[in-house]
């Protein structure tokens, strides 16, 4: 079996178990589930419901079934009194929108963190490596929601330069849409600047004293091409699997961040799906965000051998 036939075997495998237990969350709740979404409902659209998430079936059934229809893009429904809206509809309005800020936090975290890395390791030891570390352990102590607060209040209440709360969408105007994603950004950002550039740093050091480098060097190749082009991509490793590994703290700092500047991603959505019992809701967005979770490492670990073959060499001989 190659390498890369039995890592899509170990995916499947951590797919099932992850969707096994997300699927749980409905079971393992205390007492008759559909009393909890509908308090206020009718016996008969009780039943109805009761039927519908076929709670009077076995387990192993259940789980085959909602993973049928989680596989087909059938995520459920949000079950009240008066309706019961797919679950799908909201899910597919705030993905997007959690993406979005994932993806603005991430960029603007390595496009500070790299250089910043990179000129620490080149000049460790010198006032600016102490300076930039010293503020990176200050940066790593402060929650994300805690800067979130205090962006909103000083900047967004006090000064006024950028919008506190509210979405735009990219299509309905690309400045106001930045300008209400900035803040929510750069709160999730932070910490990921100091962890990202810490461990690159590091990385450089060790980088900087191998043989091929001082080869470089001695054959008068410029500093920058040397940092840039020799020994940044090697020294890349571990950032690149701690920036995947963040994406589930991102998760977790969006849920709140989200709250904070009102946007309608997965973070609220959960979290008005916690506060209006719609714990079916809740099952599916956990079940997406961990598959999600599960596949992005997934693909990163496959590129481990595209940025550095002497990985792929080795999985080869294993």
């Amino acid at each position: 079996m190659g390498v890369l036939t039995r890592k899509v075997v170990q995916l499947l495998v951590v797919l099932l178990i992850v969707t096994f237990f997300s699927f749980l969350l409905l079971s393992l709740m205390p007492g008759d589930p559909v009393e909890v979404m509908v308090p206020y409902g009718s016996e008969e659209q009780r039943a109805e419901i009761r039927g519908d998430l076929g709670l009077d079936d076995p387990m192993p059934v259940r789980y085959v079934t909602w993973l049928g229809g989680f596989l087909r893009g059938d995520f459920g429904k949000y079950y009240t009194v008066s309706s019961d809206r797919p679950v799908s509809e909201r899910l597919g309005d705030a993905l997007p929108v959690s993406l979005q800020l994932m993806l603005y936090a991430q960029v603007l975290a390595l496009v500070v963190a790299v250089p910043l890395g990179i000129f620490s390791a080149y000049r460790a030891g010198s006032r600016f490596d102490k300076v930039a570390n010293t503020t990176a352990f200050g940066l790593l102590a402060i929650p994300s929601f805690a800067i979130a607060l205090l962006m909103a209040y000083y900047v967004g209440v006090k000064l006024r330069l950028l919008p506190v709360g509210g979405y735009r969408e990219l299509g309905d105007g690309a400045v106001e849409h930045f300008r209400r994603m900035l803040m929510p950004a750069v709160s999730l950002a932070v910490g990921q600047i100091a962890v990202y550039m810490r461990l690159l740093r590091s990385d450089m050091i060790a980088t900087l004293q191998e043989d091929y480098i001082s080869m470089a060097v001695s054959k008068g190749v410029s500093p920058r091409r040397v940092l840039w082009r020799h020994a940044l991509r090697p020294s890349s490793l571990t950032l690149l699997t701690v920036a995947a590994l963040n994406v589930g703290s991102l998760i977790g700092g969006a849920v709140v961040i989200e709250v904070i500047f009102q946007l309608p991603g997965m973070g609220m959505a959960i979290y008005e799906a916690i506060l209006s019992r719609q714990y079916v809701a809740v099952q599916s967005f956990v079940a997406v965000i961990g598959v999600s979770y599960v596949v992005l490492n997934f693909l990163v670990d496959v590129l481990y051998g595209v940025v550095d073959p002497r990985i792929r060499d080795a999985r080869a001989l294993a």
